[in-house]
């Protein structure tokens, strides 16, 4: 990338390349699916209907995420690795959950739940490291904020589920 780029909603995109702004503008469409489809799926009572639907949109569209950002990371490339690296391990993450779930491994339930945790988890470090510095809230913290608040604040809400769900607890 060779051009200074453009701005917008106040976020810097580093090329106005008609190609990296088509794929920026899927991958963020694509973003906005992903976290809305998880909070669903999240919310939702595990049984057949609004979970399982939202959480293959999430998976999908985390994949169209995951395509997009290896293509731009390359576009990028060294500056944009880091932002690969997580990509990679969110893709990894949901692939684990979904196998789980799909292929009823021994405590499927506890696995599901671990790899599309924390693919979210690390789909939303993704985004708060690469767009953190120019958000209003988020722009006063200090990098590392932006690399642990989502584990900082999603750990915690994944063990309580992982200790209380009825799904994830023995069966008598």
């Amino acid at each position: 990338m060779t051009d200074d780029g453009i701005v917008v909603g106040g976020i810097p995109i580093p090329s106005s390349s008609p190609t990296f702004l088509s794929l920026v503008a899927i991958h963020v469409a694509a973003g906005l699916v992903s976290v809305v489809a998880g909070i669903v799926a999240m919310l939702a009572p595990k049984r057949p209907g609004r979970h399982p639907l939202a959480g293959t949109i999430y998976f999908w569209s985390l994949v169209v995420v995951c395509a997009t950002m290896a293509v731009l990371a390359g576009m990028r490339w060294p500056h944009d690795n880091h932002l690969l690296v997580l990509g990679i391990l969110s893709a990894a993450a949901a692939l684990t959950g979904r196998a789980a779930r799909r292929h009823l491994w021994s405590h499927w339930a506890h696995w599901h739940l671990f790899g599309m945790s924390i693919s979210y988890i690390l789909m939303l470090t993704a985004f708060y490291v690469d767009n953190g510095p120019h958000l209003p809230f988020w722009r006063h913290f200090p990098p590392l904020a932006l690399w642990l608040t989502p584990s900082l604040v999603g750990f915690p809400i994944v063990l309580l589920v992982l200790r209380r769900h009825a799904l994830l607890q023995p069966s008598s």
